[in-house]
């Protein structure tokens, strides 16, 4: 069975910094593509990043660029997103998401994920 669990999320103050977590078990970790998006409410869901875990490319939004680094850890079957310099705009729940079947357009921002993780609170204060 797929599982992807996030964690690390919570309340930090503009300018700081959060690490997030999504654990992954139940399939071939190296074979998947790894997304974090998130969810404000009344807002669009978002992708944040992507990493191609079959070789480690990575693709970020234009609103994290520069900010935001996600990597990929395969002994522990886990995706990070690291979080610095973090703004209230940033607000929002954050997933993990997962795809094995996935092509050449795997890194567009609209490309569709096929296992889901519960998500975890992000909130950045002003």
């Amino acid at each position: 069975e797929v599982q992807l669990v996030e964690s690390g999320g919570g309340l930090v103050q503009a300018g700081g910094s959060l690490r997030l977590s999504c654990a992954a078990s139940g399939f071939t970790f190296d074979d998947y593509a790894i997304g974090w998006f998130r969810q404000a409410p009344g807002k669009e869901r978002e992708r944040v990043s992507s990493i191609n875990n079959r070789d480690g490319s990575t693709t970020y939004a234009d609103s994290v660029r520069g900010r935001f680094t996600i990597s990929s850890v395969y002994a522990k079957n886990t995706v990070y997103l690291q979080m610095n310099s973090l703004k209230p705009e940033d607000t929002a729940v954050y997933y993990c998401a997962a795809v094995t079947s996935y092509g050449t357009s795997w890194y567009l921002p609209r490309y569709e994920y096929d296992f889901w993780g519960q998500g975890t609170q992000v909130t950045v204060s002003s």
